[in-house]
């Protein structure tokens, strides 16, 4: 942190005098190393704001026209958000390199930055944010035009909170034909002309008709079901996950910023995001960590196997209890843990996990769930991490090289990124990743949203598909009225 702060006037995130000194003085810093070595070199500037800021209203009500725009929160852990606007730079890349390609990129940008070592909440200074495809060529499908296969955005602007705090990171390219005055200026004036306003209400009743369904026949899903089943009993894999896509089509344009608002409300404990491309944006409320890397520090969650919740809290605690019994999900589950821990191992000192899964509960929907902790051996960065987990048998298959072709086979969908892992890393190579469930693609009148299912041997095909049903319903009442 610089010790500069944000005042408090007509511009509530405006830069004070001393801000502006510190940011013209690395602007000086930047220029000149650009010169010296003949390419562009990243600047930031890190200030403390009001702990009141809502860095997620800020991002919806100021940005532009066209830009990306990024909000990723967990309100349960200690109001933890990240949102982000604009891209300084992107790294874009497809096939089974790409989180290393992306991971090295970052890190040769971040590495040159002039840039303070700021303090406060995690995500705090300079930071990367976006997601993947699940698949290594995913997100080719006209719909999810702009997300492609995946990559990650460094933003003009980003606000990080936590626990009370909150900071504002500003950052920008200083080309060696610059004049750091003028960089200088520009950064601020972006400061200046930041806005937090309240998310907007969903309108309650939309003149015209919601329309929803199934890009392919219900039936169709329950047939891929019953193939995957014969599949896995014949010996060929242990299990694999197949998901749905259901289109709403609504009467006015989906509102992103309402969506948002809405889910964060209902999911407090979950991973709420929203992943902008213009007019396109991913939201989800996804109860799924990835992986989570503080220094050599890392977790993750091994999530599989689910039942619905209950306005009875008797019945509810009996829904618990029988998935906690359910032979069908806790081998699903065990599955997934062990997958996780196997690809951990060979990077870390120890690896560690409760013998035993627990239920997590979220708004409508119960999960068994197994926290894994590592210690790592050596520097392995969270794009790099989330690169070797991903897919994890949650969300694809055991084993993976049997289960990637089945699954678009049996679908006939792209997932885009839905399945694939979304979050953040900062200039240390730290940061978290969540893997996009519980999500909906909005583009104007329509949305697209994808829930999956674990298909091991005794899965039944009319069960899965009413497995669905319950998981779209986190999204479904928000986007349909």
């Amino acid at each position: 942190m610089t010790g500069a702060t944000i005042t408090h006037g007509r511009d509530p995130l405006a830069l004070d005098a001393e801000a502006r000194r510190l940011l013209r003085g690395r602007c000086e810093r930047a220029v000149r190393r650009a010169r010296r070595g003949g390419t562009e070199v990243l600047v930031g500037l890190t200030v403390g704001v009001d702990p009141a800021v809502d860095p997620s209203a800020v991002a919806f009500a100021s940005r532009q026209p066209g830009e990306d725009w990024f909000c990723f929160e967990q309100p349960d852990r200690g109001g933890a958000a990240l949102a982000a606007l604009g891209a300084v730079r992107r790294f874009e890349a497809s096939g089974p390199g790409r989180f290393a390609a992306v991971a090295a990129a970052w890190r040769e940008l971040a590495g040159g930055a002039v840039a303070g070592s700021p303090d406060g909440p995690a995500g705090a200074g300079l930071v990367a944010v976006g997601g993947f495809a699940f698949a290594p060529e995913g997100g080719a499908a006209p719909h999810w035009a702009g997300f492609g296969a995946g990559g990650l955005v460094v933003p003009e602007v980003a606000l990080a909170r936590r626990e009370g705090e909150v900071r504002l990171t500003l950052a920008a390219l200083a080309a060696p034909d610059d004049v750091p005055e003028e960089l200088a200026g520009r950064i601020a004036a972006r400061a200046a002309g930041l806005r937090e306003r309240p998310l907007p209400l969903l309108d309650p009743a939309p003149a015209g008709r919601f329309r929803i369904a199934s890009v392919a026949p219900p039936e169709h899903y329950e047939e891929a079901v019953a193939r995957a089943v014969e599949r896995i009993r014949s010996g060929a894999l242990e299990k694999v996950v197949l998901a749905r896509e259901v289109a709403v089509h609504a009467p006015a344009p989906h509102d992103a910023a309402a969506t948002f608002g809405v889910l964060r409300a209902a999911f407090g404990s979950c991973f709420v995001f929203c992943a902008g491309r213009s007019e396109r944006a991913f939201v989800a409320a996804s109860p799924e960590l990835l992986v989570r890397r503080e220094g050599l520090r890392t977790s993750a969650v091994a999530l599989a196997g689910s039942i619905r919740r209950s306005a009875d809290p008797a019945v509810d605690d009996h829904l618990g209890e029988q998935l906690l019994g359910s032979a069908k999900d806790r081998e699903e589950q065990a599955i997934v843990a062990r997958r996780i821990a196997r690809t951990l191992r060979p990077h870390a000192v120890w690896v560690t996990a409760p013998d035993e899964p627990a239920v997590v509960k979220v708004a409508n929907i119960q999960h068994l769930a197994t926290p894994i902790r590592a210690q790592l051996a050596r520097p392995v960065s969270v794009v790099e991490l989330a690169g070797l987990l991903h897919p994890t048998p949650a969300v694809g298959g055991e084993p993976h090289a049997v289960a990637a072709p089945l699954i678009p086979a049996l679908e006939g969908i792209d997932r885009g990124w839905y399945a694939g892992p979304v979050g953040w890393t900062d200039a240390n190579e730290d940061g978290e990743f969540c893997v996009a469930l519980r999500c909906a693609l909005l583009r104007g009148e329509e949305a697209r949203l994808y829930a999956g299912v674990g298909v091991v041997r005794d899965s039944d095909p009319a069960a899965e598909l009413a497995e669905t049903e319950v998981k779209l319903g986190a999204l479904l009442p928000v986007l349909s009225g």
